[in-house]
């Protein structure tokens, strides 16, 4: 198999659980111009190396790529791959370099190209010299998912590595149609892409648009498949849901028995906290003042009433332009804040407000429902219900929740293609726990 490649090749990184599914993705790719598959890691541990068998069945003159993530039994591992059909295994690089000498030496005797994937490496420049030294075929500079939550992309390591190597570089994670031309510019001659392909409700167009930005060299604008490096993860929040967030963060739990007052129920916004005693809105109306554009105020009132929010609080919070508010208490005037389309959710509704005292704190820590929320943390709210992500964590958590909104985009075409049932879709039975 020659790697020495003019132009750079596109590899698709099937990192399914679901053997049916990576296939049926893959037919659509390949079909619309990917040049090799990848059995991804995921694929290879839940299905074993039938997966390889099963592609090179279906692909006979497809390059496919094991990617065993390889750490120790070197010899055997290349071996397995080889004869269930990869033309290309990967060892990690931080494996010892004993396991990623005996897997280029078994790769020559088997016929198969040895791919060292630097992922985890501390010193990944060095690492890479070493072992084109030792007759490695591919380097691979990849991004782990988890890294990428955290907003990291490989490129300038990339560009360092490709300026280092004379042989063939891949590049994976984060990969997409805006990104795939960095990599291509920095010198990688194999773009591995996955969710921005496998997580497409159309396959094909998602190839087609990543395809023509390699040739082009101009990047095609992307909504989804793109994780932010940035504390400003507004634009992400305002697109995701509620229960994308909760997923997410494993089933993470929301704020419960706020109900939203009118019919305009998404908000995204920095928490201004308030802690007032029962019926007492004078800090929740001081609050309106301090708070900034797009704000949250949110208020524990005690979750009792009197009233401590009303139509004039929320005709003051819509002219400063804040996103919204949460009461844990009561709010009277309901029919006005509907017509002024403005996000309130609260625990009561109730027609009789308290007295201003001038009671409690602003910017303090506040409990709602078992919830900690500190002032400056997110606050989502939507027809589901309202949650809270922690600042400290709040980037992680929205790009995790951009994930699983591009998850639930591709099972829903694959629904409607014909499967009409989720547990069919997705195998259920097979995966839940015996």
């Amino acid at each position: 198999m020659n790697i020495n490649l003019d132009t750079p090749i596109l590899q698709i990184a099937l990192d399914f659980i679901n053997l049916r599914r990576a296939i049926n993705v893959a037919r659509e790719a390949v079909g619309s111009g990917v040049d090799w598959i990848e059995a991804g890691t995921p694929l290879i541990k839940s299905e074993g190396l039938d997966s390889i068998r099963a592609l090179r069945k279906e692909f006979p003159s497809t390059t496919i790529v094991a990617d065993m993530k390889t750490m120790d039994a070197g010899r055997l591992e290349m071996e397995t791959a080889a004869k269930a059909g990869a033309d290309i295994a990967v060892v990690m690089g931080c494996a010892t370099d004993a396991t990623i000498k005996e897997c280029i030496n078994t790769g020559k005797n088997y016929g198969i190209k040895v791919e060292v994937d630097l992922i985890g490496v501390t010193d990944s420049v060095s690492r890479s010299i070493d072992v084109e030294k030792w007759g490695a075929d591919i380097i691979g500079v990849h991004t782990a998912i988890d890294e990428q939550m955290h907003g990291n992309l490989p490129f300038e390591k990339l560009k360092e590595i490709c300026s280092k190597a004379s042989i063939p570089v891949a590049v994976a994670g984060g990969i997409n149609s805006e990104t795939v031309v960095d990599a291509v510019n920095a010198g990688a001659k194999i773009i591995v892409v996955g969710g921005s392909i496998c997580k497409a409700p159309n396959i094909k167009i998602a190839t087609e648009k990543i395809k023509n930005a390699i040739s082009t060299r101009e990047k095609v604008a992307e909504v989804l498949y793109k994780r932010t490096s940035s504390d400003d993860i507004r634009e992400i929040l305002e697109r995701v849901s509620t229960a994308n967030i909760s997923d997410g963060r494993h089933r993470l739990k929301g704020i419960a028995g706020m109900n939203c007052i009118g019919s305009e129920t998404k908000m995204v916004g920095r928490a201004v906290t308030v802690r007032t005693y029962p019926g007492d809105w004078a800090k929740p109306v001081e609050a309106i003042d301090i708070a900034e554009e797009g704000d949250i105020i949110v208020v524990d009132a005690g979750g009792v009433g009197p009233a401590v929010w009303g139509e004039l609080a929320t005709l003051s919070a819509k002219q400063k332009g804040l996103a919204g508010a949460v009461i844990n208490g009561a709010v009277r005037d309901s029919g006005e804040v509907r017509e002024l389309q403005f996000p309130v959710f609260a625990k009561l509704v109730m027609p009789n407000a308290g007295e201003p005292k001038g009671f409690g704190e602003i910017g303090v820590p506040i409990n709602i429902s078992g919830i900690t929320i500190n002032n400056g943390d997110w606050v989502v709210g939507d027809s589901d219900g309202l949650i809270v992500l922690p600042k400290r964590e709040a980037k992680e958590m929205a790009n995790y929740a951009m994930d699983w909104l591009e998850r639930e985009n591709r099972l829903r075409e694959e629904i409607s293609q014909g499967k009409t049932s989720l547990a069919e879709v997705t195998e259920l039975l097979k995966w839940t726990k015996k």
